[in-house]
C-alpha cells in the first residue's frame, strides 16, 4: 500500500501549548493547517497550571479567557516568599501590574489547553490528527515541503509550505533539520501535587526556601491547593519508597502553616514529577521550517514562562506567515523575523531562570544569605519589586536588574528611586 499524500499550508508537529495556539490562530485567519500529536488524545495528566499575564492576553486574542469555566479557575493577586520555616521575605502583589492582566490565574490541570483544543477543532474540524507520529522530513534540496509521518501506524505524507516544529524538548523536527543543540538536565525536579483542603482558606500564595530546600502552595479553584516540591532529579521513586507520611511531615517541617493541608495528600496518585531542562540552539529557523517553544528554548521553570513563551511565539509566527505566504518567501531569511523578535526575551529569560536556580536551590549558606537578603530588599523597594513582577508576568524583554540594581537589591547601596513603581 502506498503512502496517502496530504496537503496544507503549514503543518505543526505537537499540539502542546505553542502548536495548539498557532493552529487556532491560523483557523481564524483562514490558514490551512494540520497538527500532528503523537499522543492519543487531549493530555490528562497532572500538572500545575498558572497562566502568567502575558499568556491571559493570548487567551483574550484568542477569544478564550472570559471562557474558561468559572469552577475550574481561581484568581490570585498576591504571591508570599517566606524562608523555610515560614518567615516571610517578600510579598509581590499582580494588582501592581496595569490591568486587565493585574493577576495570576491558577487552573485545574489541562483546563486552558483543553479550551484551545476545543475551539481548534470547532475551528478546524480535522486539523488535528492524535496517534500520529512524526517520522521526518520532505526536501527539496535543502528546502523543507512537508513532512512524513504515521497515523495510526500507517505511513502518510504531508506536503506543506511551511513545517513548524512544536513537539518539545526533544524534538525530532530539530534533529532532522540538523540544528546544533545544547540541552541541559538540571540536577533538581518537581513533585507536583493536587490537594483537597476543604477546611482551609489559602487565598495567597506561598513560596517557600531554604537550604536546598523549595515548597510552593498555590490556591486553586474548588477548595483544591497545589503544591510543588523540589526534589533531586530522578528521585520521585524514592521519595514514594519513603512513604506519604514521611513527605506529609517534611512538607510541615518547611511550612508549619501546612499542618491541615498536607492531611488531604492520602494516595500517590495524587502527585505526578516533573523533570526540567533547557534548550539553547544556534538558530530557530531553517529554509521551510521553524521551531517554537521548547523545541527552540526550553527553560527552568522558576521564569514562571515556558509555557506561556510558547503561547507568545505562536502568536509572533501567526501575525507573521500570511506576509509570508503573499511573498511567496518561506526561506530562512524571511522566517528570521521571528526569531529576531523573540529571542531578546527568550534569552533573558533563561538566563534570569539559571540565576534563580543557583541561589534558590542552593544549599550554600552564604548564597542562602545572600537570597534572603534580596527577597528582604524587594518587600521594600517598589522599583525593584516592579521588575521582577513585570519579568515574571512576561511583560519585560529587557533583564530588570542592572549592575547598579543588583548592588543596591544585594543591601549594599540604598536606592534613591525606591518608591517608584511601573518602570
Amino acid at each position: 500500500m502506498g503512502k496517502s499524500m496530504i496537503e496544507t499550508d503549514v503543518a505543526i508537529v505537537g499540539a502542546g501549548g505553542g502548536g495548539a495556539v498557532l493552529a487556532l490562530m491560523l483557523a481564524q485567519q483562514g490558514v490551512r493547517s494540520l497538527v500532528l500529536e503523537r499522543a492519543a488524545g487531549p493530555p490528562q495528566g497532572l500538572r500545575g497550571e498558572i497562566l502568567q499575564p502575558n499568556g491571559q492576553r493570548v487567551l483574550d486574542r484568542l477569544g478564550l479567557l472570559d471562557k474558561l469555566p468559572a469552577e475550574a479557575t481561581r484568581t490570585i493577586r498576591r504571591f508570599n516568599f517566606c524562608r523555610a520555616g515560614g518567615e516571610r521575605l517578600c510579598t509581590v502583589d499582580y494588582g501592581d501590574l496595569p490591568a486587565p492582566y493585574n493577576r495570576a490565574v491558577v487552573t485545574l490541570p489541562n483546563v486552558a489547553h483543553h479550551s484551545i483544543l476545543d475551539a481548534l477543532e470547532k475551528q478546524n474540524p480535522g486539523g488535528l490528527w492524535y496517534d500520529a507520529t512524526f517520522t521526518g522530513l520532505r526536501l527539496d534540496g535543502a528546502r523543507v515541503i512537508g513532512l512524513q509521518a504515521e497515523r495510526h501506524g500507517e505511513p502518510v505524507e504531508v506536503s506543506a509550505r511551511l513545517v513548524v516544529g512544536a513537539d518539545g524538548a526533544f524534538s525530532k523536527v530539530r534533529d532532522c533539520l540538523g540544528i546544533t543543540t545544547q540541552m541541559h538536565r538540571y540536577s533538581e525536579g518537581y513533585l507536583i501535587a493536587i490537594l483537597d483542603a476543604p477546611h482551609v482558606k489559602l487565598v495567597e500564595a506561598r513560596y517557600l526556601v531554604g537550604r536546598h530546600q523549595i515548597l510552593g502552595l498555590f490556591p486553586a479553584a474548588g477548595d483544591k491547593i497545589y503544591v510543588f516540591y523540589m526534589i533531586e532529579a530522578g528521585s520521585y521513586e524514592a521519595v514514594k519508597a519513603r512513604g506519604l507520611d514521611a513527605l506529609r511531615q517534611t512538607w510541615v517541617r518547611i511550612d508549619p502553616g501546612m499542618e491541615a493541608i498536607v492531611q488531604g495528600l492520602v494516595d500517590w496518585g495524587q502527585t505526578a514529577y516533573m523533570p526540567t531542562g533547557r534548550v539553547k540552539t544556534d538558530r530557530w529557523v531553517a529554509d521551510g521550517a521553524l521551531l517554537i517553544g521548547d523545541a527552540a528554548h526550553a527553560m527552568n521553570p522558576h521564569a514562571s514562562q515556558g509555557r506561556m513563551q510558547a503561547m507568545v511565539d505562536a502568536v509572533v509566527v501567526a501575525d507573521l506567515i500570511p506576509a509570508w505566504m503573499k511573498k511567496n518567501d518561506l526561506s530562512a531569511g524571511a522566517l528570521r523575523a521571528y526569531e529576531l523578535a523573540r529571542r531578546p526575551q527568550v534569552t533573558m529569560l533563561q538566563r534570569l531562570a539559571d540565576e534563580q536556580v543557583r541561589f534558590w536551590n542552593t544549599g550554600n549558606p552564604l548564597l542562602a544569605y545572600l537570597r534572603d537578603r534580596v527577597f528582604r530588599t524587594l518587600d521594600h523597594n517598589a522599583r525593584l519589586r516592579y521588575r521582577v513582577l513585570s519579568t515574571t508576568a512576561g511583560l519585560r524583554s529587557k533583564p530588570p536588574f542592572s549592575l547598579l540594581d543588583r548592588v543596591m537589591a544585594a543591601g549594599l547601596l540604598p536606592d534613591p528611586r525606591a518608591h517608584l513603581t511601573g518602570c
